[in-house]
């Protein structure tokens, strides 16, 4: 079964656990986002004021509130939430103060700003923002901030990459729930800088989300683009209440009420700024409260870590009854708390000679009732983590002799002993493991359980289960018997590229390494792109993405993120996935995956090897990124003032080609970039040159010292550096 198909048998199976809680003939959903009714697209699939706008112009499609002005990110039942994306607005100082007003779904809801949960955000210089209230003409004060700069300041702010004090950031909470607001800015200080001072005096006013924001102005650092760049504009989460009616709850058995689903209640807005009313699902329901049967009861048994029960388990509707086994008493619910019953005991005490047969008894009933509920959860993980479609999706024998059991790990990693953790990212935790054979694995074990988790891991799982090369990190099996899945991969000893680039000593991996690295890595990715019918993306590729064995040779791993592209396809639509730094410029403006977006990805790789500079840090007096300052020296041909000295030292001849193959990584567009089969060709010929002769060359037939330690001067910015710059992604 090709990746194309894996990936399309995966969505129709998880579509068919999802309760359904939009109106039948009427769009469930839009790119991403799920639409829930009261919410709906077209007449008849949507309350009054709950309209919504699926704009399939975007790629993936975006949703919008009614009036198609306000990006919709995420729609809450549970919480009568939606998380908006709030617009950037500049004030332009030359058109005099700015004053606008921004309308809810009218004075009346049934949207409001949740109060406590946003903030006003105000990122410039020298200006005075107010919110107020723009209800039934009422203009109080709800929220406010001033911004300052130095006058010498030659930046449109000033803000550090962790604080909004005041200095070029300031922010103000809101505690009103307003339905419609006004945004007054007035210039506070002088409007006319000196003549000698850049200062740009314009500002960007955002509304927030607090947990979000959270006071780190590097967030909204670039945020505003010039032009028509809306598309392009970062998403600055804000979050609204909504209530379905502002009357009170109706009277019980009225029937005169929004909450359809026979198992759900009505629920009076606690806001202190408006009132109304939404829907629950009862305790021991979920799902959706404004259809009919549309909450649905809760298997608590099939739950046991949020509904533990250590007796004999049994659903009923909204609930669950957890009962000792026949012949003990006690709190079921609590660990070890069954104990033999009074009777037992006083048949015990009458029956002396008995009693060693009654406790054998009940020991082994124990333990069969142990062992029965062993097996029930694990059936019930397996199914939970996608075993079955494994089954489907990789050949039976295949995927048996991969799958492990929970007891082989625990006996190889000594319990998940914190002496063996490897290490910890984002997805999970790493053991280090000793099988009975002797053969040594790393054990990824993953930290959430959410369902995009599991299609990452199953995604992961199938891939490589139909890849076989040297360069690519090989992976042993799966193990499905527990709440969390793992992966058993091959143990790769020596760390990662990044760890071996970014040491503190001053000599790293040497040139002819580096090189060879290089050529490994872009070999496991030009496989990947085009030795099988579906061509797999990796899709985040980067420097601790390909980890060293002892021979130091490249092996490239973490295929969670991995996409496959049928060979006469160009590119699919996709929500954005990757590390900021290495991230395909292309693919983030457009939404449009390729082979292409690992190339640029590789090129920054080749960009880091070059300098050994971390690309998702690195920032120079200019404050521009690592990608943008590497091709702005190589228009001006100043390459040695950025390179790592040791490259000059010995390999400066093949540095130079190699710089221009990651400058043709690099390119903007796509189409213009190599393929890795051409990036993997020029690198083989790279090394084959480095091998036949003993050095690079000369240091100083192409850098001079001055140019070597200027690496960090300040220049000056030209009509090329803000093409260059502005070409960069914003970090």
């Amino acid at each position: 079964m090709t990746l194309h198909s894996v990936i399309v048998v995966a969505l129709l199976l998880q579509g068919t656990t999802a309760l359904c809680s939009s109106l039948p003939r009427c769009a469930s959903s839009c790119g991403e986002i799920e639409i829930p009714f009261p919410f709906g697209v077209g007449a008849g699939c949507h309350l009054p004021g709950f309209s919504v706008v699926c704009d399939r112009s975007y790629r993936p499609p975006k949703l919008f509130l009614g009036d198609g002005t306000v990006e919709v990110l995420e729609i809450s039942l549970t919480n009568s939430t939606a998380v908006i994306n709030s617009a950037a607005v500049r004030y332009d100082p030359a058109t005099g103060d700015g004053a606008w007003g921004r309308g809810l779904g009218g004075a009346d809801g049934p949207y409001y700003l949740a109060e406590r949960r946003n903030r006003l955000v105000v990122v410039g210089c020298d200006q005075q923002v107010v919110l107020q209230d723009g209800r039934n003409g009422s203009h109080d004060v709800v929220a406010a901030c001033t911004t300052v700069c130095a006058p010498s300041d030659d930046r449109l702010y000033k803000a550090s990459d962790e604080e909004c004090v005041g200095v070029g950031c300031c922010e103000s909470a809101i505690y009103a729930g307003l339905a419609s607001y006004h945004i007054r800015v007035s210039s506070f200080g002088s409007t006319s800088p000196a003549p000698s001072s850049s200062v740009n005096r314009s500002a960007l006013v955002f509304i927030a989300d607090n947990v979000w924001f959270d006071g780190n102005a590097s967030k909204l650092l670039g945020t505003w683009q010039s032009g028509d760049g809306a598309r392009g504009k970062p998403v600055v989460p804000a979050v609204l209440d909504w209530v379905i009616s502002t009357s009170r709850c109706p009277a019980h058995g009225s029937g005169d009420t929004a909450c359809r689903s026979s198992s759900s209640f009505c629920r009076s807005s606690t806001s202190a700024s408006h009132g109304g009313y939404s829907c629950q699902c009862q305790d021991g329901y979920q799902g959706n409260p404004y259809v009919d049967d549309g909450c649905q009861d809760i298997d608590e048994c099939a739950l046991p870590e949020e509904y533990p029960c250590y007796g004999e388990c049994t659903n009923r509707p909204g609930t669950f009854s957890c009962l000792c086994p026949g012949g003990t008493q006690g709190d079921a619910r609590t660990k070890g708390s069954c104990e033999p019953t009074g009777l037992l005991l006083a048949i015990g005490d009458g029956c002396g000679l008995a009693v060693p047969s009654l406790f054998v008894f009940i020991l082994t009933m124990a333990y069969i009732l142990k062992v029965r509920k062993s097996k029930k959860l694990k059936a019930l993980f397996f199914r939970q983590n996608r075993g079955l479609l494994l089954q489907q999706l990789v050949d039976r024998v295949i995927a048996e002799r991969m799958t492990f059991s929970l007891a082989v790990l625990e006996k190889a990693t000594n319990h998940f002993d914190e002496t063996r953790k490897l290490g910890s990212g984002g997805h999970g935790t790493v053991y280090r493991g000793i099988l009975s054979n002797g053969r040594a694995v790393a054990i990824k074990r993953s930290k959430a359980t959410i369902q995009k988790e599991i299609d990452d891991f199953i995604n992961e799982v199938v891939i490589l289960s139909q890849i076989n090369h040297r360069n690519v990190v090989r992976l042993y099996g799966c193990c499905l018997e527990t709440r969390v899945p793992m992966l058993v991969y091959e143990f790769i000893s020596n760390g990662t590229l990044c760890d071996h680039l970014h040491v503190q000593d001053p000599r790293s991996l040497s040139w002819v390494e580096r090189l060879r690295i290089a050529l490994e890595a872009a070999s496991a990715l030009a496989y990947l792109h085009s030795s099988a019918s579906v061509s797999i993306v990796h899709r985040d590729v980067k420097s601790a993405n390909i980890l060293l064995d002892d021979r130091l040779t490249a092996k490239v791993s973490d295929f969670g993120a991995s996409r496959g592209i049928p060979i006469d396809q160009e590119g699919i639509a996709t929500a954005i996935q990757g590390t900021f730094g290495y991230l395909d410029p292309e693919y983030y403006q457009t939404g449009r995956l390729s082979d292409k977006s690992d190339v640029y990805s590789f090129g920054v790789v080749l960009v880091e090897m070059l300098t050994r500079q971390k690309p998702t840090v690195f920032s120079s007096s200019d404050n521009v990124s690592l990608i943008a300052l590497f091709n702005l020296l190589m228009l001006q041909d100043k390459l040695c003032e950025i390179l790592d000295p040791q490259v000059i030292s010995e390999g400066m001849e093949e540095a130079k080609e190699f710089a221009e193959l990651a400058s043709t990584c690099l390119s903007l567009k796509g189409e213009q970039r190599p393929t890795m089969r051409q990036v993997e060709t020029r690198l083989e010929r790279l090394l084959r040159y480095n091998r036949e002769n003993e050095h690079g060359g000369s240091v100083e037939l192409y850098c001079t010292p001055s140019q070597v330690s200027n690496g960090n001067t300040s220049r000056q910015y030209s009509v090329e550096q803000e093409f260059l710059l502005s070409a960069s992604l914003s970090r």
